[in-house]
């Protein structure tokens, strides 16, 4: 019958120790060059295209009714003239405004702001 030799408890303490003992790490301050400024990600942030539109009124109707619509026909919508127009910041409303006009084209003119992107 084959013996076993004993372990002693002093070695097999060290050598568990030896096994646990993890690697030093050292701090070091990363060179100017990697290190990136917030400003970075503004800029990149600023170049992002949204989708404003400026929403005159609404209305409901049936599909028999559109059915029907062709040239010359009027939609009555929900709004009177004068009334602030909706500004949508894709699709979501941001502000409210009214009509004016920019050369030979509409524009919107900002009156309230009802929430900002992001916020």
């Amino acid at each position: 019958m084959a013996t076993k030799k004993a372990v002693r408890p002093k070695k097999a303490a060290k050598k568990t120790a030896q096994k646990k003992a993890a690697p030093v790490v050292t701090a070091s301050t990363p060179s100017p060059q990697t290190v990136r400024q917030p400003t970075d990600n503004i800029d990149a942030i600023g170049k992002v295209q949204l989708t404003l539109t400026a929403e005159l009124g609404r209305t409901r109707e049936t599909i028999g009714k559109v059915r029907e619509y062709g040239d010359q026909s009027l939609i009555e919508l929900d709004r009177t003239v004068g009334e602030p127009v909706d500004i949508l910041l894709n699709g979501e409303l941001f502000a409210r405004g009214e009509v004016v006009t920019v050369n030979e084209n509409f524009g919107v003119r900002i009156t309230e702001v009802i929430s900002r992107p992001g916020g």
